[in-house]
């Protein structure tokens, strides 16, 4: 199986197999005729094939009469920030962020910094299914790449959103582990900027990933170690692109990805009122949460795009999912980890709370992540399959995105991921054991 998975998302696949240097090409020129040329910004996380597949893209964006302006490796929010203030007519981010070091992607922004919505996701697919690519002529190519360094004005945006001087009085020791990803370009300078003692691990781009770049407590040993060792405040973990955040507390214990989320959150409600967005498969934590709160949680299918159209939509005060990605609309309303930083240390800064005392104010659940690997022809009629055996049932469900089953003492959610050839389940109950009880039911189902 030479898996390849094209949707909201982007394209990715594993380099090599499925993701080739053609199709790269290909892709970056059906997206120059999708904008009718322009001016393009081009960023890469530090995976191995970066600079081919940056040569592939930008091969296809000069073909199609683009201008195009070379970001190097930054985050991917990194680029999105500086559309704008470049005048830039679109982007591609050349990450698979939280993939594996064999996967890459390529990630298709629009001028106003949000990913391509669903459907003119679509309207791009088509155009790179057709074939017919704007072709500009020998003498009106552009002949040089501009270069430009972003990091500075992603950094100059933060620091207006948060209340530096609180933070910098506080002078706390902040452990950062960037997984050699983009993110060691802006983390530790970030950290510094914030008056914060910086314990960073893996901030070198040149070096391979050390681990998995998808930032939950089965990858966070070496940020444990360092948190304890140096005594820090908190520590933090990032994928390849800086999207995703993970938590680690001054005890050294790593949390749950899925609590990200909800310690930004009730941060949020502490400090105003409006609704929060966030999508159909993230724990009921944030529900919870809400209810103290008497406020209202917004969800919407997986995918930022849909996180991002929900929080311009609802004005809401915060948006994310339960994959680590949190998005603080004064910032912009994308997945930025370095603006979930400013904001979790901001609230730090601003009381005589440790960050283990948020995490233990939180209502408790328990989760549990399943995935079943399927070939791409099985996926969808499976998960039908899945769904008509919920309906025989009688069963309550949503269709939101996959199938989300609620039962009186938990839920399961299965679905089609949309980075990878799999069915992923999700699972939550009180306690570990009517979890386990809840995931076999699915899967037991699903196999059927």
């Amino acid at each position: 199986m030479k898996p390849l998975k094209i949707g909201i998302t982007g394209v990715r696949g594993i380099v090599g197999q499925a993701f080739t240097p053609e199709l790269a090409c290909e892709f970056a020129q059906a997206f120059g005729t999708y904008l009718d040329g322009g001016r393009i910004l081009v960023c890469r996380d530090t995976r191995p094939s970066g600079p081919m597949v940056h040569a592939a893209v930008c091969a296809g964006l000069l073909a199609a009469g683009c201008e195009v302006i070379d970001l190097d490796i930054c985050p991917t929010p990194s680029m999105q920030l500086a559309l704008k203030w470049l005048g830039g007519d679109g982007g591609i981010a050349i990450t698979a962020g939280h993939n594996p070091a064999q996967w890459n992607a390529l990630k298709f922004v629009r001028a106003d910094g949000l990913y391509l919505n669903s459907t003119q996701a679509e309207e791009l697919l088509d155009i790179y299914h057709q074939g017919e690519f704007l072709k500009t002529t020998w003498d009106k190519i552009k002949t040089g790449i501009e270069r430009e360094n972003v990091i500075e004005h992603h950094i100059e945006i933060l620091r207006a959103a948060f209340d530096i001087e609180a933070i910098r009085s506080k002078r706390m020791t902040v452990a950062v582990d960037c997984c050699n990803g983009g993110c060691a370009l802006l983390i530790p300078r970030w950290l510094e900027e914030l008056g914060c003692e910086v314990l960073a691990l893996n901030d070198d781009p040149s070096a391979p990933f050390p681990h998995s770049p998808e930032p939950k407590p089965e990858t966070m040993a070496q940020l444990r170690a360092v948190v304890k060792a140096g005594r820090a405040d908190i520590g933090f973990a990032h994928d390849a692109d800086g999207e995703r955040l993970g938590i680690v507390t001054e005890l050294g214990e790593p949390l749950s990805e899925e609590l990200s989320l909800p310690i930004a959150a009730e941060i949020r409600w502490q400090q105003r009122s409006g609704p929060i967005v966030t999508n159909v498969s993230t724990g009921s934590t944030i529900d919870q949460l809400a209810a103290r709160y008497g406020a209202t949680v917004v969800r919407t299918p997986v995918g930022q795009p849909y996180i991002s159209e929900a929080i311009i939509e609802h004005e809401a005060i915060l948006g994310g999912e339960g994959s680590g990605g949190i998005a603080v609309p004064e910032v912009h309303p994308t997945h930025d980890s370095a603006a979930a930083i400013g904001l979790i240390l901001e609230r730090l800064a601003g009381s005589d709370l440790k960050i283990s005392d948020l995490a233990t104010q939180l209502p408790q659940v328990t989760m549990v992540k399943y995935n079943i690997e399927v070939e791409p022809n099985r996926l969808y009629s499976l998960l039908q399959s899945f769904r008509l055996l919920v309906e025989r049932e009688k069963l309550d469900h949503d269709l939101t995105d996959g199938v989300k089953v609620s039962l009186p003492d938990g839920w399961v959610h299965a679905r089609a991921s949309n980075t990878e050839s799999m069915i992923r389940l999700i699972v939550e109950a009180k306690d570990p054991k009517r979890a386990q009880d809840l995931l076999d039911w699915a899967r037991d189902r699903i196999r059927k």
